[in-house]
């Protein structure tokens, strides 16, 4: 009786995966439609996407070509330049100069707005020329002269180079740019004199906290070919100063007889 009950039972499973296995091609059918579209939109998806992603490609790479040639064109005019300051140094200091002071004096009459006219031109190339006959060509013959008489780049040579700036080179370019901005502008001896008086001590005060650390930097860091572009860097803060005192109104020579002079 247990033998007939075990066998009908396994009669009774063989005819229910039967009956699974008839049914499964029925359940392919079934999931064949939806396969179907699957693959057609996966068949879309390359169309949609890649393209897209072939683009955003392009465009990086093109912006990555463009920062390279920006970059190239930087370092083709800093090694113009360098070759320029090797093989004709005096001309490419001065002219170096004059664009620093051209551009020191804008800047110096654009932030004062000291006229309701408009720029003063003949004031700006009066700076211009100064930078291009005075200070480019002494800038050059100064730092090689230090250099040759300091060679070191150690701390005691450094320093002595800073002193030797503010007790020698300084005070005579302040005093020779005071006095020919004032003969260009049509002032006598006794004014000259009188501007200088009034304008000189201040100035070099102001210049002894400022130039140190700048000529720090240049004496301890900066190959000595490269010292006049550095300080011109440096003096490009100090020239709109001095473009604006040089600038300032003559002073008579009456007000230094009752010592009144402001």
């Amino acid at each position: 009786m247990a033998a007939a009950f075990t066998r009908n039972d396994s009669i009774h499973n063989l005819w229910r995966s039967h009956r699974h296995s008839i049914g499964a091609p029925n359940n392919l059918r079934n999931q064949l439609p939806n396969q179907l579209q699957l693959s057609k939109s996966y068949s879309r998806f390359p169309q949609s996407v890649f393209p897209r992603a072939k683009k955003l490609k392009i465009s990086a790479s093109s912006i990555i070509s463009s920062s390279r040639k920006s970059y190239s064109s930087k370092f083709a005019l800093f090694g113009w330049y360098l070759r320029m300051v090797k093989s004709r140094p005096i001309v490419t200091k001065s002219v170096t100069s004059a664009l620093i002071y051209t551009a020191a004096d804008l800047s110096s009459q654009t932030i004062v707005g000291e006229s309701t006219e408009g720029c003063d031109l003949v004031r700006t190339l009066r700076m211009a020329g100064y930078g291009m006959l005075i200070l480019g060509p002494s800038l050059h013959f100064w730092f090689n002269f230090v250099s040759r008489v300091f060679p070191k780049r150690d701390l005691l040579s450094t320093f002595k180079k800073i002193a030797l700036g503010q007790t020698v080179y300084g005070p005579a370019m302040t005093v020779i740019f005071f006095s020919v901005n004032a003969a260009l502008q049509g002032e006598s001896g006794s004014e000259i004199v009188a501007r200088l008086k009034r304008d000189l001590i201040p100035t070099m005060i102001d210049g002894v906290m400022y130039w140190p650390v700048c000529d720090f930097f240049t004496f301890k860091f900066i190959p000595v070919h490269l010292q006049p572009l550095v300080s011109n860097s440096f003096s490009y803060l100090w020239t709109i100063y001095m473009t604006h005192t040089a600038n300032l109104e003559k002073v008579g020579t009456a007000c230094f007889q009752v010592g009144n002079c402001k």
